[in-house]
């Protein structure tokens, strides 16, 4: 039997002619809508979306105390949306899209996108409108535990082993969504599940950061005629690595422990070595690198303050965890999110006033929020002006790639 080429040299079985003749060159089901081409097109939109509309309903819940309807009572559910809703929809824009190119084998696209889809709207359904802890549970997990599949199905069937790693954390990532739920259960303590979410969230930021910056860094200043590029990757690297995985571990195993924040510390100064190796003042200019750059700038710095915040009663652990979340996951998803959607549909990857406003505004609201347990008197409105305008960059993204996201790729 004959065999088709696929991207990077890779041989799969030649589709049915039915399904065959409605792909086009790059693998996508031509039929389907554009927003269905490719993982990052939806979920891009509807994390962004997400984003922008859940803050400014925590902030309500918070500030004006109504009960939640679902499973997760207010500060939970915050918690449960931003993890699982909105950077769970990243995660999987991102390893949809990346993951054809790493394996050599076709994109999920068309109708079996839109069942992933309705997956993730289903969970979001369920954790804030199902009451029933059990059943809530159910409908929330078909998510990740589908995406987990389509992403193991694809690493084993491409033998694509190097990037296990990635599917591994997937995985745990999900088991963490489950770990949440099991705290409704009084199965596990409600800390549980987010810390594990929050530990393979900066992995995934530590490992994939560490590919994605100093390559697209290089290869702008190629570009440009800079021959002062970016260290090559080495020892520094991989011990900053380790010491990442170590540092998560144990801040997993015994979050409150001293040894646990001398090693968050030490992770932290790692990776900001690893970060100065990058020739981040050299992009100064350039925001759309520059913005990758202070997205791990803000994960060396957020591990930073964790261990600093278990060895002293100076740093709030709320402000490190927000440095976490709203600083590094916040920009330096908004940044991928931000590349992906402009590069993959063939415009060019420059930041326009609409882009540079999302970065300085995801920016601000997470530099505000992070010093909000500082403003004493000022809590609450420094804790609201952080919350719009970290929300406001992630609305603004949608009403400006929704064109993008939503339209045809350009071919010229």
């Amino acid at each position: 039997m004959s065999k088709t080429t696929t991207m990077r040299g890779a041989t799969a079985a030649p589709a049915p002619p039915r399904e065959r003749a409605d792909r086009d060159r790059r693998g996508r089901v031509g039929a389907a809508l554009p927003i269905l081409h490719y993982g990052f097109r939806p979920f891009f939109f509807l994390a962004s979306l997400h984003a922008g509309l859940a803050v400014p309903a925590w902030l309500w819940l918070f500030l004006a105390g109504p009960p939640t309807v679902g499973p997760f009572a207010g500060l939970q559910w915050h918690v449960h949306e931003m993890l699982f809703g909105y950077l769970a929809a990243v995660i999987a824009g991102f390893i949809l899209t990346a993951v054809p190119n790493w394996t050599g084998r076709l994109p999920l696209s068309g109708r079996p996108l839109a069942v992933l889809v309705a997956l993730w709207l289903a969970g979001r359904a369920a954790a804030g409108l199902i009451s029933e802890p059990v059943l809530a549970m159910a409908v929330d997990l078909a998510f990740p535990a589908a995406l987990a599949f389509a992403v193991w199905r694809e690493v084993v069937a491409g033998r694509n082993w190097r990037n296990a790693p990635v599917a591994g954390l997937i995985t745990l990532f999900g088991i963490a969504n489950a770990l949440h739920h099991g705290a409704n259960l009084d199965l596990v303590d409600a800390a549980t599940g987010p810390r594990l979410a929050l530990g393979a969230a900066a992995l995934l930021m530590a490992l994939i950061g560490g590919r994605i910056v100093p390559s697209f860094t290089r290869n702008w200043l190629v570009k440009t005629g800079d021959g002062r590029l970016p260290a090559p990757a080495g020892r520094l690297d991989a011990a900053a690595l380790a010491a990442t995985a170590l540092a998560v571990l144990a801040w997993l195993v015994a979050p409150e422990a001293a040894a646990s924040g001398v090693l968050l510390i030490a992770a932290g100064a790692a990776l900001a070595a690893r970060l100065a190796r990058w020739r981040g003042l050299a992009v100064f200019n350039e925001p759309m690198l520059l913005v990758l750059h202070a997205g791990y700038g803000w994960l060396a710095l957020s591990l930073l303050l964790l261990g600093a915040a278990n060895l002293t009663d100076a740093v709030a652990q709320s402000a490190a965890i927000h440095a976490l979340t709203a600083g590094a996951v916040g920009t330096m998803t908004l940044a991928v999110m931000t590349r992906a959607s402009l590069g993959h549909t063939g415009r060019a990857i420059v930041a326009d006033r609409a882009i540079v406003a999302i970065f300085w505004l995801v920016t601000a609201g997470a530099a505000a929020r992070v010093a909000a347990p500082l403003a004493g008197g000022w809590y609450l409105p420094v804790l609201v002006t952080g919350g719009a305008l970290w929300s406001g960059a992630f609305l603004l993204f949608a009403i400006r790639c929704a064109p993008v996201l939503f339209g045809p790729r350009r071919t010229a």
